[in-house]
């Protein structure tokens, strides 16, 4: 037997029976892929999945603290919208009680403006009559004793003498 067709077995396993030559070859081979593979390429491939999981897990945690912090900023704005309701419900209030008080006084002072307008007028009016009556008092009497004149055909009263 030949080397290279040595047989590991001393049984026949017909083609499956390996040759040393082979066997040793293919272990040599393997054993350099497997240290390229566990030297070079392993380690560059653990790292990059390392950094990835490190990113996951980072952003996952930026993610949370940012969503905290949202919270934060959302309740401090709800705590300022509400202090600004608040504030703007007290300047509504304000202003009617305001804007009531001015409408009291412009009518208090149009009621006024109103009496002494009527109070004017009344006088005027009582002083206007008064003097349309001495007026026609003079002018009646006179009248009164032409119509009676004319009537009964004679002078009546004053005009008689």
């Amino acid at each position: 037997m030949t080397l290279a067709n040595s047989q590991i077995f001393k049984m026949d396993l017909g083609p499956l029976n390996p040759v040393w030559a082979e066997l040793i070859l293919g272990l040599v081979l393997f054993g350099i892929t497997f240290l390229i593979l566990a030297k070079g390429i392993l380690p560059k491939i653990k790292r990059t999945l390392d950094e990835r999981e490190d990113a996951i897990e980072g952003g996952t945690d930026r993610a949370d603290d940012l969503r905290t912090e949202a919270a934060r900023v959302r309740e401090q704005y709800e705590a300022e919208l509400a202090e600004a309701r608040h504030e703007a419900a007290r300047i509504r209030s304000k202003a009617v009680e305001e804007g009531s008080a001015a409408i009291a006084a412009a009518r208090a002072e149009g009621t006024t403006e109103r009496d002494a307008i009527l109070a004017t007028g009344t006088a005027k009016i009582a002083e206007e009559r008064a003097a349309a009556e001495r007026e026609l008092n003079a002018d009646v009497d006179a009248w009164a004793h032409a119509l009676a004149a004319r009537i009964v055909g004679e002078p009546v009263g004053a005009d008689r003498a």
